[in-house]
């Protein structure tokens, strides 16, 4: 799988740290709250789990699966629901957990979608934010890197479901998924 990479973008040191300083920010933003984190299944899993162990606060914590990508490498701009949560949010404070804030098409959706179940607030937070890709008009509140327009995986991110595994964020080299 390292073969495949052409370079570390950001290494379990960076990721660490990072999480870290989001995780001081979410602490202090809700200090006497419980927010209610949602995280956008597959590619948060990682990183929410390590950003849920860095806030001292009591955390609910629900998944959800949305996509608008399909198996390509572009979003489609439908977005499918796969799994919806399995809990209530009316009056809660949620922060939607995304691994990378790319096109925002997804986002966009999910926020909105949210929205109509009436929580107190919501805001996102993500591990890495690619605003050269957005086609949707929606900013994270919490963002970790903001990160090249580059193809990405590690720490959750994937290619056809692999290098999720991979401690760090790396960008993958062009000739892995170019011809898929």
């Amino acid at each position: 799988m390292r073969n495949d990479i052409d370079h570390i973008l950001y290494s379990e040191e960076d990721l660490q740290a990072i999480v870290k300083n989001l995780g001081a920010q979410i602490e202090k933003d809700y200090v006497g709250k419980a927010p209610f984190l949602i995280g956008v299944l597959k590619g948060c899993f990682v990183f929410m789990a390590d950003l849920c162990r860095s806030i001292n606060l009591p955390c609910d914590i629900d998944f959800m699966a949305v996509s608008s990508y399909g198996s390509g490498t572009t979003t489609t701009g439908a977005v499918n629901i796969t799994k919806d949560l399995s809990r209530d949010i009316e009056g809660r404070d949620v922060i939607i957990v995304e691994d990378i804030l790319d096109s925002g098409v997804t986002l966009s959706y999910l926020k909105s979608y949210l929205q109509n179940r009436k929580p107190a607030s919501i805001k996102i937070c993500t591990l890495l934010d690619k605003p050269a890709r957005r086609r949707a008009n929606i900013q994270a509140d919490y963002v970790g890197f903001t990160c090249p327009d580059s193809f990405v995986v590690g720490y959750g991110l994937d290619s056809a479901e692999k290098y999720r595994n991979l401690p760090f964020v790396g960008v993958l080299k062009p000739c892995v998924y170019e011809n898929r």
